[in-house]
């Protein structure tokens, strides 16, 4: 395995070298089994950063983000308070303004290895205004207009639990994309439900851009009443003409792995293995 490792090295370096004019290399630690969690970071220009707790990320397919839920199952309070302390650390480090998120992936001994950091508001961000009650993009505006955070850390607090679903144009078997006119479209409300959406009956979804039409976002007093809550939400989702994953989230919610909060990032897989056969 040495040799193949050193052999996949030079090979890569080559490749590097060709394409960019550099074969330098960095070498990152394999984690089996990882968890997708991001910290939301609020900062201001005069030094001031505040995180907004975490966001649960590790639903994916071809690592592309399916469902989104804050706090996350997998930390408890003195991982959730050590990972916000880093996060808020490196963003006092490089002297960041504004609104950011810190990527890491969470290992299950619970050792956490930073990914990447996005500079910008991310597609999921309801979910944390959900648990926070602060509108982010509300955040962002008055930060870049130069005025003061204006709150500590203590002043954070999540309360409740909140999970996004991302509604794709998509097949929910093949996961290919499915453009076309929305014939009939009906989107699900009451309590504790929020949808964004630019959907609407007779819109049409076109093949150019990403196969996103709405997020839905449900939240309750804890995680088994969300989960009960985005299932009956999804129930109510009408949207006909075109084709989307609704079908899968009604799977994945009632999948085991998912529903005892013991998941990963290759937990999808897992999930359409099991339901190849029953397809086929």
């Amino acid at each position: 395995e040495r040799e193949q490792l050193a052999q996949m090295y030079r090979t890569a370096s080559a490749e590097a070298l060709a394409a960019f004019g550099n074969g330098d290399m960095y070498v990152e630690r394999y984690v089996e089994r990882p968890r997708h969690i991001e910290i939301q970071i609020v900062a201001d220009e005069r030094g001031d950063v505040v995180h907004f707790g975490e966001r649960e990320c590790s639903v994916q397919r071809r690592h592309q983000k399916m469902l989104e839920e804050s706090p996350s199952p997998a930390l408890n309070e003195k991982l959730r308070e050590r990972m916000g302390r880093v996060a808020v650390e490196a963003m006092k480090k490089i002297r960041y303004n504004n609104v950011g998120t810190i990527e890491f992936l969470l290992d299950e001994r619970g050792e956490f290895f930073f990914m990447e950091m996005n500079t910008r508001i991310q597609v999921e961000h309801p979910v944390t205004e959900a648990v926070t009650g602060i509108d982010l993009l509300k955040e962002q505006i008055r930060l870049a207009a130069g005025e003061e955070l204006g709150r500590t850390q203590k002043s954070i607090a999540l309360r409740g639990h909140a999970i996004e679903l991302r509604i794709n144009a998509e097949d929910p078997v093949t996961f290919a994309p499915s453009p076309g006119l929305i014939t009939a479209y009906h989107a699900p409300g009451g309590l504790g439900v929020r949808v964004d959406s630019v959907a609407y009956e007779q819109y049409r979804v076109l093949p150019f851009y990403d196969s996103l039409v709405a997020k839905m976002i449900v939240t309750a007093d804890s995680r088994p009443a969300a989960i009960m809550r985005a299932r009956r939400a999804l129930q109510e989702y009408v949207v006909e003409g075109i084709k989307t994953n609704i079908p899968f989230h009604k799977r994945l919610l009632q999948f085991e792995p998912f529903v005892q909060g013991r998941y990963d990032t290759r937990t999808v897989e897992r999930l359409l293995a099991e339901a190849a056969p029953a397809a086929g």
